[in-house]
């Protein structure tokens, strides 16, 4: 699409990874961006400390972010300007977009295979399987990606699992699923990246830890990139010492995240990342500083 292709606003339904990385890619183009989210806080997924930080970013770059709005309606307009009718507070908005994305998520398009017809288990996550990723109610269907209630939904969880499936399909269930330590990343300006455990869910499974968190947008990291927020979040168990969770938005986190997903996956200690001489300057030199 060519810049002059792009319509003059663009209101994004949802207010998730799809939402949060169009509108900070339109917002940079000129574009007047505005997300639409029914929830009270968008991007749920990831910690709420940080999510509030990357929404004051977005709005502090021209991004209309407006919380706690169900769409319920959308319609054209005689001049071509689309109405989206909505619900806040238990009061009808409208509001007016030259284009509305839907951003609010997807669903499994399986309707079309009638999975019911064929005994083959499934809801709304997808087909129901096991650890080798075989339907369980089904033995000659296996399902991966977004087809399957396995695993997130992401691309390389999707890619790690379509090759466990195809090797239990030739060579017969010998190798069940381990998805691991898996880091994800919402691609915003600046992006935002987690892995492990939440606060709040580490606290649900009765963990003892310390949570070790900082607004970092004075660091040089960000100073030097002009970055106008920059934070961190690190949970480590106690007695352990282990990394049980890496929340970080700021510049490079979407590489930075890697790093804490290694050490995670070999079961490093804090205090042994703590000990490592990273390159500098380099976003993963703060790692040390983290912990």
């Amino acid at each position: 699409m060519e810049l002059a292709e792009l319509p003059a606003d663009l209101t994004l339904i949802g207010g998730g990874y799809i939402a949060f990385e169009f509108a900070h890619l339109v917002a940079r183009c000129g574009v007047a961006a505005r997300i639409l989210h029914r929830g009270v806080r968008p991007l749920e997924h990831f910690d709420a400390d940080l999510v509030t930080h990357l929404v004051t970013a977005s709005r502090e770059a021209g991004i209309e972010v407006v919380l706690d709005t169900a769409v319920t309606g959308i319609e054209r307009e005689p001049g071509g300007r689309l109405r989206l009718r909505a619900e806040s507070g238990g009061q009808a908005v409208d509001y007016s977009a030259a284009m509305a994305v839907h951003a609010a998520g997807r669903e499994p398009n399986l309707a079309a295979l009638d999975l019911d017809r064929a005994g083959v288990a499934h809801g709304p996550a997808g087909v129901t399987v096991n650890e080798f990723l075989q339907s369980t109610s089904h033995p000659d269907v296996y399902a991966v990606g977004d087809a399957a209630a396995s695993g997130l939904p992401l691309t390389p969880v999707a890619a790690k699992a379509a090759f466990v499936a195809a090797s239990n399909l030739l060579k017969g269930n010998h190798t069940p699923v381990a998805y691991g330590v898996v880091p994800t990343t919402v691609f915003s300006h600046p992006p935002l990246a987690a892995v492990g455990l939440s606060e709040a869910e580490a606290t649900r499974q009765g963990l003892k830890f310390t949570a070790k968190s900082e607004l970092t947008t004075d660091w040089f990291t960000a100073r030097r990139l002009r970055e106008p927020v920059s934070a961190y979040k690190v949970l480590v168990e106690e007695g352990s010492g282990q990394v049980l969770g890496a929340h970080l938005l700021g510049p490079n986190a979407d590489e930075v995240i890697n790093l804490f997903a290694v050490a995670m996956h070999a079961k490093l200690p804090a205090r042994e990342l703590q000990k490592l001489v990273f390159a500098y300057p380099t976003s993963a030199s703060d790692i040390v500083y983290m912990l």
